[in-house]
């Protein structure tokens, strides 16, 4: 054991030790009081009620027997009846003789509701003229006045009343204790500032180069102003983080916290949307003015687009004021007349083609930061930033190899891998992570979860291995399609089979490649139609996607001769509201002719080229049923290596079992 190790224990314990424990209110304290009080009154009740009852009869009889020594009447309603202590013996007062926690009952023994006092003077009149000897028996009145009770008759409704109250105000608005409802046009940011430490730093972020350049300016200028106002220099009031899910817009924020050492107010545009009106734009005063009394500071609003979405679009009219009214102040406060010196707001969206021009215009967001999805070297150096909480590491882990198999992957979906790797190995019993379970992983990820006790009948069985065949068949013999990595008829998450390529990365993308993408991608259906002289419903994924793509290439990228060079696409995202078409009916009638023509014409393709190889792709489907699961060196004992130069990349696929790499077919 360590030096460390054995003063630890001995520093924490004087720490311990010299912290004062700290008194913390508790709203349950209160309903146990309550509760205690109620507790309390049924004792006293119970006990008061523990005097005995009679009824008319038996107090006649005690009267006449000359048992009864004194008669109290209490506050006119009933009347103590106490007896003779020479009287006890009897028999029949046995059961009042003692108290109920020992020793002699003085009395009052018994307890007489009268009625009313002029019916109870009657009876002891007649009960007088009857018998002259009950005149010896002393009667008094008495009045009782019970304040406790009195007291909390109308106390307890009234606090009952204030508790139901505090408690629903409490509920609205989720604060704690005190009816947080008066303060529900207060700011929910959550404030890091130097009490609040942040160990994210841009260190932990891979990947993001050219935007922590920028972000990496916005925290100089908040540690280092003078350098930039000596040169009459403005920093940006604000920056706006775009990107696809996953990517990093948020960890970015968290590393700016973690550099810059300012306060920095962290929030979701959520925070400000509550279903009372007005407190949307009175959040926003709140948030603004705190970080002015805080200045230099950092606001950061994550997903913003849940208030700044464009004005006007709504269809009901008045049903979005109160979003619009929230973003017309965050609008003033950002570049109103007042200025906000030393204040900087960051938001992320994933939808900046929604938000309103006004949020985007210079002197607001100055700086739009796009966060794209990671290419080679990102997803290594990401790689490698997930891996390092992974300590047992095998040697076959190849980084580079990862990085290649997973073109796609955001951030967040390697951080998914190697969390899922390291489930693996446990889950094997594994003393170590080895490149397998990162395969495993990459599958699981991408195709969802593997079923080998899904029982499929062996007429299905074959008709999957030929689909599967047929896709690799056909994007193994095209130039521009993607090389097959992985093929297998296991199923897998949703589908029956599954076929994973290593598609090359790329800017830009030739008519010629997308088209041999689509006869890849029909080869399943076409290896069908081939063997079985029919179809199935298997292709549905594929078709699906070959639709899609073919639309898009005639009526956005342009690559249709019959259309020209014309493009529909609209990137503003305006379209996304428009009723109508950007085109006429006419020329839908020929999107739609040139569609199924570019369509059937790549299906007829798939078809020739399995004909042509029509035994090597019955020996593919008939290694695929035997063995469930191929690989690429499998395909070049059949067709042999491609032909053409930079097609694939053996560097990364000459190992015994290459993953997963990318969309499943």
């Amino acid at each position: 054991m360590s030096d460390q190790q054995k003063i630890s224990p001995s520093s924490n314990n004087q720490g311990s030790g010299s912290r004062k424990p700290r008194f913390n209110f508790n709203l349950y304290w209160i309903y146990a009081l309550i509760a205690i009080i109620f507790i309390g009154m049924q004792l006293y009740s119970s006990f008061r009620s523990s005097i005995k009852e009679i009824n008319k009869n038996e107090f006649i009889a005690m009267m006449r027997e000359l048992d009864v020594q004194t008669i109290t009447i209490v506050n006119n309603e009933y009347a103590e009846i106490t007896i003779l202590p020479d009287r006890l013996s009897k028999e029949k007062y046995a059961s009042v003789r003692e108290k109920s926690l020992g020793g002699e009952n003085p009395g009052p023994h018994f307890r007489y509701n009268i009625g009313s006092p002029q019916l109870f003077d009657t009876e002891i009149k007649d009960l007088w003229s009857e018998y002259p000897e009950t005149r010896n028996v002393e009667i008094r009145n008495e009045t009782r006045k019970n304040l406790f009770g009195d007291l909390l008759g109308w106390l307890i409704p009234i606090g009952l009343m204030v508790l139901v109250w505090i408690f629903i105000m409490r509920r609205m608005s989720g604060g704690g204790f005190g009816g947080q409802i008066f303060n529900i046009g207060k700011s929910k940011a959550k404030l890091f500032d130097k009490d609040t430490h942040v160990l994210v730093t841009f260190d932990n972020v891979a990947g993001l180069d050219e935007a922590k350049v920028e972000l990496k300016e916005i925290v100089d200028f908040l540690k280092s102003p003078k350098k930039y106002t000596d040169l009459g220099a403005k920093i940006p009031k604000g920056a706006l983080l775009v990107g696809s899910p996953g990517t990093g817009k948020t960890l970015l924020a968290k590393a700016i916290a973690g550099e810059a050492k300012v306060p920095f107010f962290s929030l979701s545009g959520s925070d400000f949307v509550e279903m009372f009106v007005g407190v949307g734009a009175s959040r926003v005063r709140d948030l603004f003015r705190q970080a002015k009394e805080k200045a230099p500071a950092i606001i950061f609003i994550d997903e913003i687009d849940a208030i700044g979405r464009a004005r006007g679009r709504s269809v009901a009219q008045g049903a979005n004021d109160e979003r619009e009214n929230t973003l017309n102040q965050l609008l003033t406060e950002m570049d109103g007349f007042e200025a906000n010196t030393g204040v900087i707001i960051l938001a992320a969206t994933n939808r900046a083609d929604i938000l309103d021009k006004a949020l985007l215009r210079p002197g607001r967001f100055d700086r739009q930061i796009y966060i794209d999805l990671p290419d080679l070297v990102g997803r290594k150096a990401i790689f490698k930033v997930h891996m390092k909480p992974l300590t047992r590491l095998d040697q076959s882990v190849d980084v580079e190899l990862l990085a290649k198999q997973t073109p796609g992957f955001s951030g967040a979906d390697i951080a998914n891998v190697c969390n899922e790797a390291a489930l693996i190995a446990a889950r094997k019993n594994k003393q170590s992570i080895s490149r397998e379970d990162f395969n495993d992983a990459i599958d699981r990820v991408i195709g969802g979860l593997e079923k080998k006790s899904k029982v499929i009948a062996p007429k299905e069985k074959r008709t999957i291995a030929y689909h599967e065949a047929g896709h690799a068949t056909v994007s193994w013999l095209l130039e521009h399609a993607s090389p097959l990595v992985k093929v297998t008829i296991i199923p897998r998450g949703q589908s029956l089979g599954a076929a994973w390529y290593l598609p090359e990365e790329r800017q830009i993308t030739t008519s010629e490649q997308l088209i041999d993408e689509i006869c890849a991608a029909l080869g399943g259906r076409a290896a069908e139609q081939l063997e079985f002289g029919k179809v199935s419903t298997g292709a549905l994924s594929d078709l699906e996607k070959v639709t899609k793509q073919a639309y898009a290439m005639i009526t956005v990228y342009g690559l249709n001769e019959r259309i020209g060079n014309l493009s529909y696409y609209d990137s503003t995202g305006q379209s996304d509201y428009a009723i109508t078409k950007p085109y006429s009916e006419k020329t839908a009638e020929i999107i739609d002719e040139e569609v199924k023509k570019l369509i059937e014409a790549c299906y007829q393709r798939s078809l020739q080229v399995l004909a042509d190889n029509k035994g090597k792709l019955d020996k593919l489907a008939a290694r695929l049923l035997e063995r469930e699961i191929l690989y690429r060196e499998d395909l070049v004992e059949i067709f042999g290596e491609r032909p053409w130069p930079n097609s694939d990349h053996p560097e990364t696929l000459t190992e015994d079992k290459p993953s997963s790499a990318t969309l499943p077919e």
